[in-house]
């Protein structure tokens, strides 16, 4: 499977985790086999995050290839895009998974859940991220 985490630079698995996924420097993608082992790390750069551009990381992670992205936090819009193109969005917790080896280790450990569209910010400070 790959999976798409929202990064800060330099990204690779000691990184910081985002906060916010559409405004990430870099997504570290990583391909994880069937026995839930890592088998490749990558950086990829993220677009510009205009007006109306919350769809460019979405088109940016499909040409990719990720299967799914693991997130804190996303608008509906950019959720329904993923949807949109069979990318599944995981929740994780910010407070308590601060790296991207520690997202992995809980989507590995089965503990993350699908992000459903009620956890969607909402704007005007509304976020879970």
């Amino acid at each position: 499977m790959r999976i798409a985490i929202p990064s800060n630079s330099p990204g690779g698995l000691d990184a910081e985790r985002s906060d916010h996924f559409g405004h990430c420097d870099i997504f570290t993608m990583l391909e994880i086999d069937e026995k839930k082992e890592i088998k490749d790390v990558t950086i990829i750069k993220n677009g510009d995050h205009e007006a109306g551009g919350c769809l460019v990381p979405v088109k940016i992670l499909q040409d990719a290839g990720a299967e799914a992205i693991i997130v804190g936090g996303m608008g509906a819009r950019p959720m329904r895009g993923f949807a949109d193109v069979g990318i599944t969005v995981y929740f994780a917790d910010r407070s308590s998974m601060k790296t991207v080896q520690e997202v992995v280790g809980g989507l590995t450990a089965n503990k993350l859940p699908v992000m459903h569209a009620d956890q969607v910010c909402k704007g005007s400070g509304n976020c879970h991220h």
